[in-house]
């Protein structure tokens, strides 16, 4: 990242001007993500001035945009966690000396009626990447131009431009942190809201939206959370964007949270890629109008669905069904992958598939006994291996099948 945004980023920040008469979005959208992703910024990690400055520079774009401050505290909703080194840490009210003070930044349109639609993206990215970084070098700050300062573009370019619109729901944008830790912004603000959450009609999630591939397409998670999200989806679609639907309301993102307080959510995303938990994930691979072409489809889907009826709440299968692992293979699954089996996007160092001699872009087919047709029947088959178990692992690369002989 250019050093000049250091000095750049406090005029950024804290500016009032008016925005021009000749708006770019696209120009919009790269500044925010040049300054959410800024080295000065150190990564944006929860509990760090970084993080604060990331919340100032959305607090200060939602004021251009004439949105109405709605935390505890202005725009502003602190958090505390008292043991964030505990993964089952929960995030509370009370405030102290050796844990980690968070922030979620909300605001509001005011439009006439009682309902409301939530919008919302996480801030806050690794800091220098010291928790759940999957780089192996020295020490460096983790950008996270993708994750997720890309979400918090869609956000902002959403607030300014339905800001505009006669609209009859309360839009509600909600910048979440502590999303990294374990989500703890989102699960605070559904157990302490700043709204009442039986009005909201359903919750939208950015995580990850910056680098759109139109041959892999866009995945839509969620969509079995409304009986109505896959006419709408469709619906709206008028770039004909190829859509990887998954209907799970549970993932790791913060629509979770949201889900779990029987709320529709969909949460898209442009996928995985080598960059991801890296330092990397950098400014110049990001596709600015990618973003704009998802942040218009829910553009195009919250007017929509504007004067229709609150939307029904469908429960989809619970993730505690899902299969619990004490191995792993060593690979970055590619979740835009819809075709038969489980394609890897990228192998990790010194982990049973690189050292076998699985690569990237091979799918799996088959481990062990188990035939893998997708994601689910792959994490179910790896399930029931412990470490230092052997097996075989079948791969179809390039239409020739292969066979690699594995020890955990």
């Amino acid at each position: 990242m250019k050093k000049y945004l250091s000095f750049l980023l406090p005029i950024l920040m804290f500016t009032n001007c008016e925005q021009s008469e000749t708006f770019d979005p696209i120009k919009q959208i790269e500044q925010d993500i040049e300054v959410l992703a800024s080295d000065s910024l150190s990564g944006r990690e929860v509990g760090t001035p970084g993080e604060k400055m990331a919340a100032d520079y959305i607090v200060a774009e939602m004021e251009k945009a004439q949105i109405t401050p709605l935390g505890t505290d202005g725009f502003y909703q602190s958090f505390f966690v008292s043991d964030p080194d505990n993964p089952h840490a929960q995030p509370s009210e009370e405030s102290g000396s050796d844990g980690i003070t968070g922030y979620n930044v909300i605001g509001k349109i005011d439009n006439p009626g009682d309902e409301m639609v939530v919008i919302g993206a996480h801030y806050d990215h690794l800091g220098m990447g010291d928790f759940s970084s999957l780089h192996r070098g020295e020490r460096a700050i983790h950008n996270g131009a993708d994750d997720n300062a890309s979400g918090v573009a869609a956000m902002l370019h959403l607030a300014r431009v339905l800001s505009k619109k006669e609209l009859n729901r309360d839009i509600v944008f909600i910048g979440m942190s502590g999303e990294e830790k374990g989500l703890w912004g989102s699960n605070y603000f559904t157990k302490n809201p700043t709204i009442d959450l039986s009005k909201v009609n359903f919750m939208i999630n950015m995580d990850m939206v910056g680098r759109l591939d139109l041959d892999k397409g866009l995945a839509v998670n969620g969509t079995g959370t409304s009986p109505i999200w896959n006419w709408l989806l469709d619906e709206v679609n008028s770039d004909s964007l190829k859509l990887i639907k998954s209907e799970s309301g549970v993932g790791p993102s913060d629509h979770t949270s949201f889900y779990l307080q029987d709320i529709p959510v969909l949460h898209f995303f442009t996928g995985q890629h080598e960059d991801y938990h890296k330092p990397g994930d950098d400014v110049e691979k990001i596709n600015n109008n990618g973003i704009l072409t998802i942040a218009s489809i829910i553009e195009r889907m919250v007017i929509l669905m504007d004067d229709d009826e609150k939307i029904a709440f469908s429960k989809t299968k619970d993730q505690s069904d899902n299969p619990r692992f004490t191995v792993t293979l060593g690979v970055v699954p590619d979740y835009m992958f819809d075709g038969e089996g489980m394609r890897i996007d990228g192998v990790s160092e010194d982990k049973p598939a690189i050292k076998a001699g699985i690569a990237k872009g091979d799918i799996v087919i088959q481990l062990g006994d188990s035939t893998v047709t997708d994601m689910m029947s792959y994490m179910r088959a790896l399930s029931t291996f412990e470490k230092g178990d052997e097996t075989v692992v079948v791969v179809d690369r390039n239409g020739e099948r292969l066979d690699f002989k594995i020890e955990f």
